[in-house]
């Protein structure tokens, strides 16, 4: 029996856009009370991962929209990695880039989980292709 949906560790894409988004809230309200932050930007995350969990909730509510709300997701998600990616401008600065430990483990934290939801939608992408192409050939 053939798959006919991409998954991972049994949650389709849809489900783990959902949970990638809150979990971007959550990441945000939590540095920003820890640390104590007066600053708004500790809740970058929450800004793209507010749009991303909707996206996700389109996605399931309107499934024959699924390639557009699924594309605006990846999109914010690479975002996301290529702001996390600042993290790394830290190195050439003096106290590193964790000067601010709060700062620079949240751009580390979107660095690479974007980079890893980037590269489960590309996946899911390539599967959705090849799910389309066998159906046409047949």
């Amino acid at each position: 029996m053939e798959k006919s949906e991409f998954s991972v560790m049994g949650k389709t894409m849809e489900q783990i856009t959902i949970f990638y988004g809150a979990f971007l809230i959550a990441w945000a309200v939590l540095v920003s009370l820890i640390g104590q932050s007066e600053s708004w930007t500790s809740l970058i995350p929450a800004l793209f991962g507010l749009p991303i969990a909707a996206m996700g909730l389109l996605t399931i509510r309107m499934p024959e929209k699924t390639k557009l709300f699924m594309h605006i997701a990846v999109t914010l998600g690479l975002i996301v990695c290529l702001g996390g990616l600042d993290f790394l401008r830290g190195f050439g600065s003096e106290g590193g880039p964790f000067s601010n430990p709060w700062a620079g483990l949240s751009k580390l934290v979107m660095a690479v989980t974007g980079a890893g939801y980037v590269y489960l939608c590309v996946k899911s992408f390539i599967f959705a292709r090849k799910m389309r192409e066998s159906a046409d050939a047949d």
